[in-house]
């Protein structure tokens, strides 16, 4: 204003102008912003207390996984066609605990006990021949393991599906199964394969090279022992299914295990912090609303100007 004229005349010119007000209105602007990016940033304050209760069934999961489930009477092979089955059954479950045991010559825990579904799927897809390298088809064992692989102090339901097709029975599976019965843990068995029975291919980097022979040179055909797989699910207080391309027999256990009674077998207190960002958030929407409405010229009304008037000295 200097460099224009006398700063005194200008001024008199300009009555309207002011310097504090544009500095107010960035004032008020920038305040605002820092509110949104404090409120953006979810700021949680105090703590708050929330009961979580599960209600569920518990299910153990005994999948044979000897050479002999690698036969084709199934499509694309048994071992294939059962954890097709299983990751299905894994979608329908909503707060039941699964876990899988794996068993061919001797038993392994897959999967403990858990409620995390997508684990459960993720370990699922892992399950090869080659996870055990003792072959056979250890029942009785792999019934034995699940029994001990449920929750302590659980008062869930819980029972075990077993998943083979039965063949090359070594142990007392009969008297494992009576023994999970009068613990009141139901076992549920599924035949995989047919009566007439397979060939069992040899792979070799995924190339099939042939069958398996005996020591004779006859190929090996392994067949469902599904009087064997009955008799275990009748000493097991369960049900016996058939598996056959159609139909995996785990939809039809799966509407009984729902019909169980669902109990709670957990309980647990999560302390979590409580959102204040709406605080922020409606200071910021304020500070905004004061720099939008607040001029950045003074008001006529509050000028009390008088053009070209000339100044008392």
């Amino acid at each position: 204003m200097k460099q224009l004229g006398d700063a005194e005349i200008l001024l008199n010119l300009m009555p309207t102008l002011s310097n504090a007000l544009p500095r107010w209105k960035r004032f008020f602007f920038t305040l605002g912003l820092a509110f949104i990016l404090i409120g953006m940033a979810n700021p949680q304050i105090g703590t708050k207390y929330e009961e979580v209760k599960r209600e569920g069934f518990e299910l153990m999961i005994c999948l044979d996984v000897s050479n002999s489930m690698l036969a084709e009477d199934l499509t694309p092979n048994r071992l294939e066609r059962a954890k097709q089955a299983i990751s299905r059954l894994v979608d329908r479950l909503k707060n039941d605990k699964i876990g899988v045991v794996v068993f061919a010559g001797e038993a392994y825990i897959q999967l403990p006990m858990t409620v995390d579904h997508s684990a459960a799927k993720l370990f699922l897809r892992s399950i090869d021949t080659d996870i055990v390298p003792t072959q056979g088809t250890a029942i009785g064992k792999a019934i034995e393991l699940a029994m001990g692989s449920f929750s302590a102090n659980s008062k869930a339901n819980k029972s075990i599906i077993v998943i083979t097709d039965g063949e090359n029975h070594e142990d007392d599976a009969l008297e494992q199964a009576a023994a999970a019965a009068e613990l009141g843990i139901k076992v549920h068995t599924i035949g995989i394969g047919s009566v007439d029975g397979a060939p069992i291919p040899t792979y070799v980097r995924g190339q099939m090279l042939g069958y398996r022979k005996d020591r004779t040179g006859n190929t090996v055909v392994t067949k469902l022992n599904e009087t064997m797989l009955q008799q275990v699910a009748a000493a097991g207080e369960g049900t016996y299914v058939r598996a056959n391309n159609s139909k995996t027999g785990l939809n039809a256990l799966m509407d009984e295990l729902e019909g169980m009674q669902r109990e709670e077998f957990e309980s647990k207190m999560f302390t979590s912090y409580e959102d204040r960002f709406q605080y922020f958030i409606a200071v910021a929407l304020l500070l905004l609303l004061v720099e939008v409405l607040l001029p950045s010229r003074k008001l006529k009304v509050f000028g009390g100007f008088n053009l070209f008037k000339a100044k008392n000295k």
